[in-house]
């Protein structure tokens, strides 16, 4: 009984060191943790940060973008080779739009001319609408106004009705997104001629990842003569569609489209030296904890303010 007895005190006493061990762990990092959440509010003065991103002697945007034209390209052969595997399928992708599918092309660089000469070369029989999706300020609803008006044009020489043209485009604008969506909906041809291509480049572009955009454009998706090609970079891009759209609106055939072409247009277009003045001057807001960042759950950065409302409200009555 005694060698038992000591076997057991000897391990007792292993236990409790090892827990007392790890209890002093999470004290120290729950205080560590609660010394950083007061630090905001506390009366001290922070440090001065040892420099600034003004302070830097940075390259001007101009000559950096020179500097990236001259760099020669690489691996020509290669992608050329690509992109005439690609061209092979284009009879396949008329085939499924055909078929009432809708094209999502996927895979790292730039689709944006792949696309346009897939548009140019395969869908002549097609009046094709290209979106540009990857600027941030495309106007939704323009898109579907200008696909109504084609319509509409197609219906008007049918009838030979040559004086009311501007008399009936008109209303279209003035019309709401579901009207519009109606009228689409009733558009129905005969010899199924009278097609729309919508050609979008970047569907998962900053204006149109939102939930109603996207909720829009699968419903335009699904009117009778409308067939949907688009393009997708973003690495959360198949987050943007729950699976009743998937498959009962969008009905996208996905395709794997790796071009490795650079993102000339798509990220020049993009970002400007206003943007690059602004997110300088946003890391410094951070670095201050005068800004902080989260993640919004469809992978956009939301930027909050750390203030209480009523210190946010005497800040804006001052500035006014």
């Amino acid at each position: 009984m005694a060698p038992g007895g000591g076997h057991a005190a000897a391990a007792a006493g292993v236990s409790s060191g090892s827990e007392d061990d790890d209890d002093e762990e999470a004290g120290f990092s729950r205080s560590y943790f609660l010394a950083k959440e007061k630090e905001p509010s506390s009366g001290k003065k922070r440090a001065p940060a040892a420099g600034k991103l003004s302070d830097l002697n940075l390259v001007d945007e101009q000559v950096l973008r020179a500097s990236l034209a001259e760099i020669p390209p690489k691996h020509e052969r290669e992608m050329e080779a690509l992109t005439r595997c690609y061209k092979e399928q284009y009879r396949n992708w008329l085939f499924e739009l055909r078929c009432g599918f809708g094209l999502l092309i996927y895979g790292f660089g730039s689709k944006k001319m792949l696309l346009e000469d897939f548009a140019s070369t395969t869908l002549t029989d097609f009046t094709v609408i290209v979106v540009n999706g990857y600027l941030p300020s495309i106007n939704l609803k323009q898109v579907i106004v200008t696909i109504a008006e084609i319509f509409w044009e197609q219906t008007k020489l049918k009838r030979k009705r040559q004086t009311a043209t501007r008399s009936q485009l008109q209303p279209f604008a003035s019309q709401s997104i579901d009207d519009i969506l109606s009228f689409l909906n009733n558009q129905t041809s005969d010899n199924g001629d009278d097609n729309v291509c919508l050609l979008i480049h970047n569907i998962d572009g900053p204006a149109l990842r939102d939930p109603e955009s996207q909720q829009y454009l699968a419903q335009v998706s699904c009117c009778p003569q409308v067939h949907v090609v688009a393009s997708v970079d973003h690495v959360n891009a198949p987050l943007l569609w729950d699976k009743k759209m998937v498959h009962t609106q969008f009905k996208w055939s996905w395709y794997h489209v790796p071009t490795f072409s650079p993102y000339k247009v798509e990220v020049g277009t993009r970002e400007g030296g206003s943007q690059m003045t602004l997110n300088s001057h946003l890391t410094e807001f951070k670095d201050h904890d005068l800004v902080k960042i989260r993640k919004h759950s469809h992978g956009q950065d939301c930027l909050h303010i750390p203030l209480v409302s009523d210190a946010l409200e005497k800040l804006l009555q001052e500035l006014a």
